[in-house]
């Protein structure tokens, strides 16, 4: 045997070969495809790859488990309580592994075989499990299978979340959002505006040591606060299944950030596909309803668009929420963050904004990035009020990233 048309359609899904023509594959391309097909417990004796390796645990987490139809009702709950991060995780990996085709027949067969047909089809069950993260990443990761029965109580459990979760922080980030604007400086101030200690270093090399005094050649001081648009904010997010933490954080910021007057801010979410989701930012659960959590990921794509938000580069502040392995091109997305930084755009590349700290990421994609003095790093929702209040008012973000490292 020599060609996959001997087999039958190809086990891992691929992508058809062009009408009329058949795709030849050797034997042990052929071996691997039918080891991944029948599971560990086959004979078919082969060596996988790192990446086959995933796409086999994803299979055996799904099909390794027994038939669904014997176990009796409820006694499988992958969906509730302390296995719903499996489950969350799970549903990342499958849209990085396999065709979207392939993900819709997988996610079929977890609401039976992982316990979650309960959980998304009694919404009375629904409504009385325990709403956390990670039950909302599971949420959001299969709400297009939430059945219609079931899709307000889904929204009140998301509700739920974000409500705590903006009980968490919008206080802490108008303040530090206001106190930045007040505090962002100018080289015109007023009088009462000017900062004495700062203006007196920025000018030490007009020091007249006969007449003992400085010349003060530049004014540094604060901007007096005024009730226009100060700055401009950008936050783009990553959709792939690991960022499903960081896309619900940041959506409850960029609605928070929204409120406020002296920003105009935007949202835009990504995965191959680019989504501005600006004009739903008065209601984040709206927002994360209009997500989809996993699939590729095309960062220059995003970048590109987001370029196009871009009018007033120095007053402009684009944060890049993403793991950074890149699906487009490398090159481009590279020569766009760097174009930002050139035009005066302040540009921060958050590898995660979650709690669980930073996921896998492209570890030479961040140098890059840093090279160009674009920081790149995790952060911690409750710092990220703190790491606005730096950005906004323009002072060193390196150097604080750098304070926080023990």
């Amino acid at each position: 045997m020599s060609s996959t048309s001997e087999l039958g359609p190809d086990p891992l899904g691929s992508a058809a070969p062009p009408t009329g023509e058949l795709e030849r594959v050797d034997e042990a391309t052929r071996l691997r495809r039918w080891r991944l097909l029948l599971g560990e417990p086959s004979r078919v004796d082969v060596q996988l790859s790192a990446g086959e390796q995933a796409m086999d645990a994803a299979l055996a987490a799904l099909y390794d488990t027994g038939d669904a139809g014997t176990h009796a009702a409820g006694e499988r709950s992958a969906g509730l309580g302390g296995s719903a991060p499996r489950v969350a995780r799970w549903l990342g990996d499958i849209r990085t592994y396999f065709p979207t085709s392939v993900v819709e027949v997988m996610q079929r067969d977890a609401v039976d075989r992982l316990g979650l047909r309960r959980l998304l089809f009694e919404p009375e069950l629904l409504a009385a499990v325990q709403p956390d993260m990670s039950l909302v990443t599971t949420l959001l990761a299969l709400n297009r299978t939430v059945p219609e029965q079931s899709k307000a109580t889904a929204r009140q459990v998301v509700a739920a979340v974000v409500a705590d979760i903006e009980r968490r922080i919008a206080s802490a980030t108008r303040s530090a959002v206001n106190g930045a604007l007040r505090r962002s400086r100018t080289r015109r101030p007023r009088l009462s505006d000017i900062d004495w200690d700062a203006t007196i270093r920025a000018n030490l090399a007009h020091y007249l040591p006969e007449h003992r005094t400085v010349v003060p050649h530049r004014l540094v001081g604060h901007a007096r606060h005024r009730n226009v648009v100060a700055r401009d904010v950008v936050l783009a997010i990553d959709q792939s299944g690991s960022m499903a933490e960081s896309v619900v954080y940041a959506s409850v910021f960029g609605a928070v950030l929204a409120s406020l007057p002296a920003l105009r801010t935007s949202l835009v979410v990504f995965d191959t596909n680019v989504v501005d989701l600006t004009d739903q930012l008065a209601d984040p659960v709206d927002v994360l309803f209009a997500t989809q959590l996993g699939g590729g990921t095309d960062i220059n794509r995003a970048i590109a668009y987001c370029q196009t938000l871009v009018s007033r580069p120095a007053d402009t502040l684009f944060i890049l929420i993403s793991d950074l392995i890149e699906g487009g091109v490398r090159d481009e997305m590279l020569r766009r963050a760097g174009e930002l930084t050139a035009s005066g755009a302040q540009v921060i590349a958050l590898l995660a904004l979650s709690d669980s700290g930073a996921p896998a990421y492209d570890h030479d994609n961040a140098a890059a990035l840093a090279a160009m003095g674009i920081p790149a790093f995790a952060c911690t929702p409750d710092r990220f009020p703190e790491l606005l209040a730096i950005a906004l008012s323009r002072g060193d973000v390196g150097a604080w990233v750098a304070r926080q490292v023990p």
